[in-house]
């Protein structure tokens, strides 16, 4: 597979003497024990003689290959009952960036040769790659400083197996890089008409995506009503008018799976008419890295083709801007699924802008898809930061997901590649809680006071979505049970300075496509 536009070259080096690198990274839980690395080695313990921080820091030597230099950048010891991957991909950014200091421009970077976890080459790759991607509006402002490095070889014991990582991590990675390009572009680069721009022209070689563009405000008003109030203040500028993007792909052979995926893509959230304040607004760009999560892994899986899988991702679009036409409290709504919402807060806008979809998705299920699982993803909650910490998405799956054992599988998927999750569980109470007591309104849409300041914050607004979408008439005891799965990724997706991190697809990758492709 050819590099990408915005991926570094990649190339399998057979040789550690090959003249086309000025520096190697060598990232490992232990010393090396492989005859190739044996000077390596030597070079290391002497450094660790008088230096007993290599164990954790690494160094940078010099060794008697043509790169000259090399950087040792350990993982730590790894204990197996609390480290994961993680801690491959964290040492070979930390080797890069490492590297990139010392004035390195074409580095060589030394898969691990003892794997204390399954996949932990192909992490360590993406670690490296994670390191030198470079954020699309610098890329597009100051070309003449990108990329970060000319190449980048990858040196492994079996040359086989470093080709076979090297193809699949640059699939993994231009659907990451496509989700940070969405999820990190300021409120103007990345509004909704710049996103349907990038989605369009990214997609455009892929024959086996078909892409369906909405932007026509009586289709809004008409087919998804939630939506179509968080457009309204939006909708008067032209820059900021909102859009829909559907992406499908259907795999070769006969069907086994069907997966939905609405993500969150409200592309600057002022809060609406119960505006931010306090200085909270700013990081509010960052708001649509679910959608940005559902591009990239279509990305992925246009790039891949898995069998038997058909893929339907739906991208909800959308500024939430404050005006003389904003949507405000006390409105009361009938959603697509005719569900009569009363807003309770603005600020609530995300479970708005996706309800419509999810019910959307609901219908194709009902209309018989084949073994459907339906997924919102978003970044929805800051209660969700409070619950899990930074770096993990949750998962909250309803009745017929939880009976397959589905959240179990996305956090043993996301351990193995680097890409965590943690687990909640949908209860009654959140039900309870967005029961309006109103005469004629079936669901209260939100409360006044901060997911942070709400009890079971992160959860509620799964069964909102659950209320408003009509799947609360599809659960264990239905005739038609539908799986589905609510992905709260505030704390993984990366918040302003840092990078925009791709998170959740490399765990979406490695629960529903590895192994199909």
């Amino acid at each position: 597979m050819p590099a990408l536009p915005h991926v570094v070259p990649l190339k399998s080096v057979k040789s550690l003497n090959d003249s086309d690198y000025d520096g190697m990274v060598l990232v490992s839980h232990t010393l090396p024990t492989l005859l190739e690395l044996a000077s390596i080695k030597s070079g290391i313990e002497k450094v660790f003689k008088i230096d007993k921080a290599v164990e954790t820091d690494g160094c940078v030597i010099e060794v008697n290959f043509p790169a000259q230099r090399l950087i040792y950048s350990p993982t730590g010891p790894l204990n197996r009952d609390y480290d994961d991957s993680r801690s491959y991909s964290e040492a070979a950014s930390k080797g890069i960036a490492r590297a990139l200091k010392a004035g390195v421009t074409s580095p060589l970077l030394i898969l691990p040769y003892e794997q204390k976890f399954v996949h932990a080459d192909l992490v360590t790759l993406l670690g490296a790659l994670e390191a030198l991607y470079v954020p699309l509006q610098y890329r597009e402002d100051c070309p003449d400083k990108c990329p970060k490095v000319k190449q980048l070889g990858v040196w492994g014991p079996d040359p086989v197996a470093v080709t076979s990582i090297i193809n699949l991590a640059l699939a993994l990675e231009d659907g990451r890089c496509v989700s940070r390009d969405i999820g990190g572009g300021d409120p103007e680069r990345m509004a909704p008409p710049k996103v349907e721009e990038y989605v369009v022209q990214a997609f455009k070689q892929h024959s086996n995506i078909k892409i369906k563009v909405i932007k026509d405000v009586n289709t809004f008003e008409k087919e998804y009503p939630l939506y179509a109030a968080v457009n309204r203040a939006a909708n008067a500028v032209p820059r900021h008018q909102g859009r829909i993007l559907l992406l499908e792909y259907e795999g070769e052979g006969p069907i086994d799976c069907t997966l939905m995926l609405v993500g969150k893509g409200v592309t600057y959230d002022t809060g609406g008419a119960d505006i931010k304040a306090g200085g909270v607004m700013a990081g509010m760009s960052r708001d649509k890295c679910g959608a940005a999560a559902v591009a990239g892994f279509l990305k992925i899986v246009a790039d891949l083709k898995p069998k038997r899988i058909k893929v339907i991702g739906a991208m909800a679009m959308v500024r939430n801007s404050v005006g003389e036409e904003c949507y405000v409290a006390d409105e009361i709504i009938t959603s697509r699924a005719k569900v009569r919402v009363r807003i309770g807060n603005t600020d609530a806008e995300g479970r708005m802008a996706m309800a419509d979809l999810l019910c959307q998705m609901k219908e194709r299920a009902e209309g018989g898809e084949t073994n459907c699982h339906i997924m919102t993803l978003a970044t929805l909650t800051g209660h969700a930061v409070l619950t899990v910490g930074e770096g993990y998405s949750i998962v909250m799956d309803n009745g017929p997901a939880r009976e397959s054992g589905h959240a179990k599988l996305l956090q043993e998927a996301g351990a193995i590649i680097g890409d965590p999750f943690e687990i909640s569980t949908i209860r009654r109470e959140d039900f309870a809680f967005h029961k309006d007591p109103g005469e004629g309104v079936d669901v209260l849409q939100c409360n006044n006071l901060p997911s942070s300041r709400t009890p079971r914050g992160h959860q509620g607004p799964a069964a909102f979505l659950i209320l408003a979408s009509g799947l609360d008439k599809h659960g264990l005891d239905s005739s038609l049970p539908i799986k589905y799965s609510h992905l709260d990724i505030a704390a993984s997706a990366g918040s302003i300075p840092k990078e925009a991190t791709g998170s959740p697809v490399l765990a979406l990758y490695a629960a529903y496509l590895e192994g199909r492709h």
